[in-house]
């Protein structure tokens, strides 16, 4: 079964936990993602997910964070779910955000 952290940055703890030393995992950062006259709004429908509205949007189902941190107030980055009925808003300027959020989370 493939490890879900293979992927994630990780520097060795300074010190040996117990008999062997403790990988610490980094967390991300997320970038505020600022209005724009450019950003789509759209309704939320039975069946509407995170990643499938990424991969509609911006071709790429790996960035449905991008929608969840748009919308605080509404979604959780913890689920890829989606109430219907919500209006929600799909950010245009893609590059500038995964911009940021390279900043944010350089090693």
């Amino acid at each position: 079964m493939p490890n879900r952290y293979t992927n994630i940055p990780f520097k060795d703890a300074p010190a040996p936990v117990g008999d062997r030393n403790t990988a610490i995992y980094r967390t991300n950062k997320y970038p505020e993602i600022p209005l724009s006259v450019n950003d789509i709004y759209v309704i939320t429908t039975s069946g509407d997910r995170l990643d499938l509205l990424a991969q509609q949007f911006y071709g790429d189902y790996n960035l449905y964070w991008i929608i969840a941190t748009a919308n605080p107030e509404i979604l959780a980055l913890n689920s890829l779910f989606i109430p219907e009925g919500l209006e929600i808003r799909i950010p245009a300027n893609v590059s500038s955000i995964l911009f940021l959020y390279n900043q944010l989370n350089s090693i």
